[in-house]
């Protein structure tokens, strides 16, 4: 291997091992200290939610073995290619399913930012607010 070829090798390698280092720091810093709301969409599959109302984000997470040994397996899958391919639109699913579950139903899902493949931070805004509705935003329970 030539020097310009272990250059190049070295900076691709730093530049993905800190990109990853942000989204965790950044993951940390917003969501350690939220706790777990869980939100079922199809039969009853659970998404793990961390909620930032303050801030009108929320981060949603599936659980990687329940993707591919939950319930409705075939069904859901069927010409669809698998868990990979549905992926997206379930954790859209689950946070729309959330803010419908937390009286925030007039809420409309403004972003998405995805982490990983079973990380996807949603944005979204409420125009009136639960409060400005005279509603209390109910607590899903944990885990």
């Amino acid at each position: 291997m030539n020097r310009t070829t272990g250059i190049l090798a070295v900076a691709v390698t730093l530049a993905l091992g800190v990109s990853g280092c942000t989204g965790f720091s950044y993951l940390s810093k917003n969501y350690a200290a939220v706790g777990v709301q869980i939100v079922t969409i199809g039969c009853k599959d659970p998404y793990s939610v961390y909620d930032q109302r303050r801030v009108n984000k929320m981060l949603v997470v599936s659980d990687g073995l329940r993707e591919i040994t939950g319930c409705g397996i075939d069904e859901r899958y069927d010409g669809q290619g698998g868990p990979a391919e549905t992926r997206a639109k379930r954790l859209r699913e689950a946070a729309r399913t959330f803010l419908d579950e937390t009286a925030r139903e007039n809420c409309k899902i403004t972003g998405e930012a995805v982490f990983s493949d079973l990380q996807t931070e949603f944005s979204y805004i409420c125009k009136p607010t639960p409060e400005e509705r005279g509603l209390k935003v109910p607590r899903l329970p944990g885990r």
